[in-house]
């Protein structure tokens, strides 16, 4: 079995820019795969997860390979779309190894020799067995604008990132772990001890973008251990009091033993922000159950909808990837029409599997719901908070 990531590598020359609607859309060469290989709407250009591959697949070498092989993919796409690396906004790195951190930053570093984009890394499987990396990415179209954030008395990073990535009134930033700005060193500390840690640091880059965590549409969590989640949902929850933003919280190794919590985020300054509810009846709550997690299934802003990462398993659907997509799928939908969004407005998106081998049934239900004009996707495999979970999917749409 070929992955779209794979194939899509496998054709990168000869794509072409194709118009749909309010988006354009960079295609795959095969039309049976469910994702475009990027996507531009709304201001931005969104790249799907990518491998370093060529006409004759994974490359065999090393990290240092493969991670140059998939920037020059990446590359190839967004120029296609009307960008390139220099104007990146965001990057997400899934790692096969830990160990592969530093030879990987080593080749990374070369392509943005001053301001280079925010950056998420963390430990994922990959949909190729021989895939070492795989980097999704946001991208400012040429001519756009793209300014770094930086607080003032912090140093700069000992990685090859930017803490925050400004355009127009949209702020990336970077995934964030439990350590001082000011001096780089670790802050030692549970899981309630770093994710206040993460999210002061994530506070003092928003301060400096003229932002609050009032400005917070999306977040994407990764802690090292499910069994800590409820502690980093206490810490994490006074930082948004009201209309906290679309989040998905998954199980993934990080960059450092010393780190249990990984936090990215994007903010969006605009007045128009509002949470977005899925119009079915929520089920009443166990008794004892622990508080519903800090987060909104949606926010819109402006003309974009951020979706929560959602999951399907229920008691009929226990088991089955290919039903709990189905069923993730249509509470994403629901959740869509609530916004008043469609499928169709979909630019963007990540499907998280506990494993692997349910990638093709997740392919299957995929497309029976987006049969044509698919949106950028990235699709690794990690753990899940809800324990009978198979499959949870997070999207971005854009009108």
């Amino acid at each position: 079995m070929r992955s779209p990531t794979f194939l899509f590598f496998l054709t990168a020359v000869t794509m072409t820019l194709a118009q749909s609607g309010a988006k354009q859309i960079v295609p795959v060469a095969n039309g049976d795969l469910p994702f475009s290989a990027a996507v531009k709407a709304g201001g931005l250009v969104y790249v799907a997860g990518t491998l370093g591959t060529d006409a004759k697949g994974v490359l065999s070498g090393d990290i240092k390979a493969q991670t140059k092989q998939t920037l020059d993919n990446i590359n190839a796409a967004l120029q296609k779309a009307g960008s390139s690396l220099a104007n990146a906004a965001s990057a997400i790195v899934y790692l096969k190894s830990q160990s592969d951190f530093a030879a990987m930053n080593e080749v990374y570093r070369t392509y943005w020799p001053k301001d280079p984009p925010t950056r998420t890394t963390v430990v994922a499987s990959l949909v190729r067995d021989e895939a070492l990396i795989e980097i999704s990415m946001v991208a400012v179209p040429d001519g756009g604008e793209r300014v770094v954030v930086h607080p003032s008395d912090w140093l700069q990073s000992p990685n090859p990132y930017s803490y925050g990535i400004r355009t127009g009134n949209t702020l990336f930033l970077s995934g964030l772990v439990s350590r001082n700005g000011k001096d780089n060193s670790v802050v030692a500390g549970d899981m309630s001890t770093q994710t206040k840690t993460v999210l002061d640091n994530g506070a003092a880059i928003l301060k400096a973008a003229g932002m609050s965590y009032g400005d917070v549409v999306s977040s994407r969590v990764f802690i090292t251990d499910v069994a800590k989640f409820q502690d980093m949902n206490a810490a994490y929850r006074p930082y948004f009091p009201a209309s906290p933003p679309a989040r998905a919280t998954v199980r993934a190794g990080l960059m450092g033993a010393d780190y249990l919590v990984e936090i990215t985020m994007l903010a969006v300054k605009d007045a128009s922000r509002r949470a977005v509810t899925d119009a079915a009846p929520a089920a009443p709550p166990a008794a004892n159950a622990p508080a519903p997690p800090p987060l909104s299934p949606a926010i819109r802003v402006g003309n974009r909808l951020y979706v929560s990462g959602m999951l399907g398993n229920t008691a009929e659907t226990k088991a089955n990837a290919k039903a709990q997509t189905a069923e993730t799928l249509s509470r994403i939908g629901r959740t869509l029409k609530a916004g008043g969004f469609e499928w169709t407005d979909v630019v963007d998106g990540v499907v998280y599997l506990t494993d692997m081998s349910y990638y093709n049934d997740m392919n299957t239900a995929y497309k029976s719901v987006i049969p044509k004009d698919f949106p950028a996707r990235a699709t690794v495999g990690v753990g899940l908070v809800a324990p009978e979970g198979l499959v949870e999917i997070m999207v971005t749409a854009v009108k």
